[in-house]
């Protein structure tokens, strides 16, 4: 067998995302004047590289997702949020990358730090991008997730 294995050396290890649904919990993260905070996956990153994101990362096992969202945010970036509403929770399934991501988006703001690049291997770039001027190539939740938001702010008539 040609599986990685636990520890113990009696089971394989499971991946997030790929053997299982994973759950991955976004950011998105709004400052004073109204922008939004994206950052631009990395090489190392679990999928989608080169893409622009709401932030996030993976629900470790009994940890909530507000608690996920904060340590995330603040590993990565190096700042204090504070977790919002939900925005909404979206299917994220990459068939060509043979994952499955279930990701619940949270409207959130930072309340202390200003962000920077901590863990550049994951994220090659950061950015506030007004809600209507938004990079090119954002992924599939980001864009999803965007356009809930952008219903929020202006709703149709």
């Amino acid at each position: 067998m040609n599986e990685p294995l636990n520890n113990d050396h009696s089971s394989p290890v499971l991946r997030r995302g790929i053997d299982y649904i994973g759950v991955g919990v976004g950011a998105l993260i709004v400052d004073e004047n109204g922008r939004l905070f994206l950052s631009r996956r990395g090489i190392k990153a679990k999928n989608e590289r080169g893409l622009w994101e709401f932030p996030g990362g993976s629900v470790e096992f009994g940890e909530k997702l507000a608690d996920a969202l904060r340590r995330e945010i603040c590993e990565e970036y190096g700042v204090e949020i504070q977790v919002g509403e939900l925005l909404d929770v979206v299917d994220h399934i990459l068939p060509d990358e043979g994952q499955h991501w279930v990701s619940p988006t949270f409207i959130c703001t930072i309340t202390s730090g200003e962000a920077r690049i901590l863990e550049p291997d994951k994220c090659a770039e950061i950015g506030w991008f007004a809600p209507d001027q938004m990079p090119e190539g954002l992924t599939v939740t980001t864009r999803i997730s965007l356009e809930h938001y952008r219903r929020r702010i202006k709703p149709e008539r």
